[in-house]
């Protein structure tokens, strides 16, 4: 794919997000509890997810035929060379409970490797892009990670798993230690969210166990774009399938990963 071909691409997939996100919103009062459903404990979906992935694969499909698909409903499941990966509304949680932090995360891959990446955040009408070779946007401006070179001087976010197991102390000995030594920690429910904070500088730093390439990797591809660093917690790039990712502006990761590592 040229890059003028990749910059045409985005500019669609950002025009088809914000037209997902306003429906999306429009559907936030009308979900009763009949309409959610448990995909396993406290992971939930609703009728908008799968709408709203329906509508999302049929447009990415007439956009380019050639693609297969990550997602994460399953509507649609194929690989191929070039490979979308779709989370239709990241934050079902909040969404259900009308707390306005969720998104829409789209990434394109080519083989092992992202190529394009855009978050939506409806209630803030905030479109966060970018593509290979390019810098990282917010609604059309350029965006960069902070320069805090501390821990000390910086907010970190985080998630919590969905699975309550052995692993909980460990990552709640993390929490305490990073709460600590920093400004703050910040749980705002939504992954992609998180990840396009810390390309933007509002955090310093983004970590989570127990996620999925949809939820990952659209933000963590705009977070490099930006400037910032992600790795798993081996410091290696198995952020993506690996379920395990710390992205940061790239001052702090290694203090990051050192306090992760000594807690887990």
């Amino acid at each position: 794919m040229e890059e003028h071909e990749l910059r045409i691409l985005t500019k669609e997939v950002t025009e088809l997000v914000r037209k997902v996100g306003y429906s999306i919103k429009q559907e936030i009062r009308q979900v009763g509890d009949q309409d959610v459903k448990e995909k396993r404990s406290n992971d939930f979906v609703t009728y908008v997810d799968k709408a709203s992935e329906e509508t999302i694969v049929q447009k990415l499909k007439n956009l380019f035929p050639e693609a297969g698909f990550i997602t994460e409903e399953g509507t649609a499941t194929e690989q191929k060379e070039y490979t979308w990966v779709v989370d239709p509304l990241d934050g079902t949680t909040n969404f259900i409970h009308g707390i306005p932090s969720y998104s829409i995360s789209i990434a394109l891959r080519r083989k092992e490797k992202t190529i394009m990446g855009v978050v939506y955040e409806p209630n803030a009408d905030e479109c966060f892009y970018s593509w290979e070779g390019h810098p990282a946007y917010l609604n059309e401006k350029e965006i960069q990670v902070s320069t805090s070179e501390t821990m000390e001087d910086s907010l970190i976010a985080t998630g919590f798993p969905y699975e309550k197991d052995e692993t909980m102390d460990s990552y709640l000995k993390v929490l305490k230690d990073i709460l600590m030594v920093s400004h703050g920690i910040r749980r705002l429910g939504s992954a992609a969210v998180d990840l396009v904070y810390v390309a933007c500088g509002r955090f310093e730093a983004f970590y989570e166990i127990g996620l999925h390439s949809w939820d990952v990797a659209a933000g963590a591809f705009i977070v490099q774009q930006a400037g910032g660093k992600v790795t798993d917690f081996s410091s290696g790039d198995n952020y993506v399938f690996g379920r395990q990712i710390l992205a940061s502006n790239s001052y702090i990761h290694e203090q990051m990963l050192k306090t992760i590592n000594n807690s887990m």
